[in-house]
């Protein structure tokens, strides 16, 4: 067996190394995953080449990493961008007028070559909208991963206040489950990281079947989070903090993550700063991503920025909270690390979460979790029982978690050592990988041979001419 698969990530900035997490809304732990996994699944005897389409952007305000039309990854692995609308980086929610300009770029592509994909899989919707498509066109199967579902998200955004129309006008929400809908109706597979999110959130989705729901925990990349830390770095990460802490001896509550409302950092600053118990034991961090400034930011990003800076000065929270500009990506298991070596916790106050990989890299790192009891984070602390859920919807309760996390230090170095072992026995790329090529296989598949190729490929049986777009 000699594979070869088209992955498609449409949004966001991705590239070979040195990913931009957290640089804005559309660069989070979907890129990561998505690199991991192809890089992945390369490093397989029956993988022969991973090809992931994403789009090529032209824009001084971004790297010109990003407007190579073919960056080489590693053996087997390489990017190809195409341009789709214009040339200047826009946030996804802009992207749906251009995905049909894609769609035929790919076909056309795809068309030329003699060595078509074996498989074509989709993460998130706008990524969903072109692989069925091009999935029915070139009668190749395809497989969907949501990350985050719009159902999901338009339900959290109501509960947090926003009206309907400020969603639709924003979000493009309709759009997006239309497109998750069509998805879930064509797809041969989908690939879910938790039970709870088959379960939950894709059931109230019409076209979903949960006979094509396969649950594949992501992975830790072991070399780099683990729970070795050296000097150097931790001396690297006291130069950081220093700026902003008075005491830098204090156990950390760590936050990483994006500057967005899902991940709801103001809620944990608000927690943090109305218990007494957490300001004289701990210091909290927040690493949201790199900035120069604020008003460079979307106007998202601003808001949740203006709320943390409001909330800090409520409750005169300086040389309490560290909130560093910049950061390079190779410092994070060093900051997971640094916090674990001072008893610290990682905690995740995020309204949803589909999986939380910060989560598991936390964990491999030995630092305890208290998280969001939404999504994945459940089934994560249920196999590792290395930390604490909360509710994140009751601030009381947010404050109580936190402050029961740091009264116990026989269970802080319990919840350390479960973290430990529990990722590397549950979470790894190679057990993921294992399982993603093992649910493939054992799919019923008859071999067709395309009639301008010649090429034989797999394909289900099924399979309709492609859809005109909508």
């Amino acid at each position: 067996m000699s594979l070869k698969f088209l992955h498609l990530h449409l949004h966001g900035l991705i590239r070979s190394k040195n990913l931009e997490l957290g640089r804005d809304s559309d660069t989070g732990g979907q890129t990561k995953y998505v690199l991991e996994l192809i890089k992945s699944l390369a490093n397989t005897s029956e993988v022969h080449q991973v090809d992931l389409v994403t789009r090529l952007i032209k824009d001084n305000k971004v790297n010109s990493d990003y407007s190579k039309e073919e960056e080489f990854v590693e053996p087997g692995v390489k990017i190809l961008r195409f341009k789709f609308g214009p040339n200047k980086y826009l946030r996804k929610e802009l992207l749906w007028p251009y995905l049909d300009e894609l769609t035929y770029s790919l076909i056309d592509f795809y068309k030329r070559q003699n060595n078509r994909p074996n498989w074509i899989h989709a993460h998130y919707a706008d990524a969903g909208y072109v692989g069925v498509r091009l999935s029915q066109y070139l009668n190749i199967p395809f497989i969907f991963t949501g990350h985050s579902l719009g159902r999901e998200k338009r339900r959290k955004l109501l509960d947090a206040g926003l009206k309907i129309n400020q969603i639709e006008k924003t979000y493009f929400i309709s759009k997006r489950i239309r497109a998750e809908e069509e998805s879930l109706k064509f797809a041969d597979i989908v690939v879910t990281s938790t039970k709870q999110e088959s379960v939950h959130q894709y059931s109230p989705y019409s076209s979903f079947e949960p006979q094509k729901a396969n649950v594949i925990p992501p992975g830790v990349d072991h070399n780099k989070f683990h729970h070795i830390h050296s000097t150097t770095e931790t001396s690297e990460i006291d130069n950081m903090m220093n700026p902003f802490l008075k005491d830098l001896t204090k156990p950390p509550l760590l936050a990483i993550s994006r500057a967005v409302r899902r991940k709801n950092i103001p809620s944990l600053v608000e927690a943090y700063g109305r218990s007494e118990k957490l300001k004289r034991k701990t210091n909290l961090i927040l690493v949201l991503g790199c900035r120069d400034s604020t008003s460079k930011l979307d106007s998202q990003q601003k808001d949740v920025f203006h709320e943390i800076f409001e909330t800090i000065d409520k409750y005169n929270l300086y040389g309490k909270v560290a909130y560093p500009k910049k950061h390079h990506p190779e410092q994070i298991p060093a900051l997971y690390r640094w916090a674990a070596s001072r008893g610290g916790f990682f905690v995740n106050p995020a309204l949803t979460e589909p999986f939380g990989l910060t989560l598991l890299e936390a964990s491999a790192c030995g630092l305890p979790i208290i998280s969001t009891d939404d999504g994945g984070p459940k089934e994560i602390i249920s196999k590792c029982e290395n930390g604490l859920l909360v509710n994140v919807n009751d601030n009381n309760n947010l404050k109580a978690i936190l402050e029961k996390g740091i009264s116990n230090n026989s269970l802080w170095k319990l919840w350390s050592r479960n973290g430990i072992e529990g990722v590397h026995r549950h979470f790894s790329w190679s057990k993921h990988v294992s399982n993603y090529l093992s649910i493939l296989s054992n799919r019923n598949y008859i071999s067709t041979t395309d009639s301008s190729s010649g090429i034989k490929h797999s394909c289900l049986k099924g399979t309709s001419s492609l859809m005109k777009p909508h």
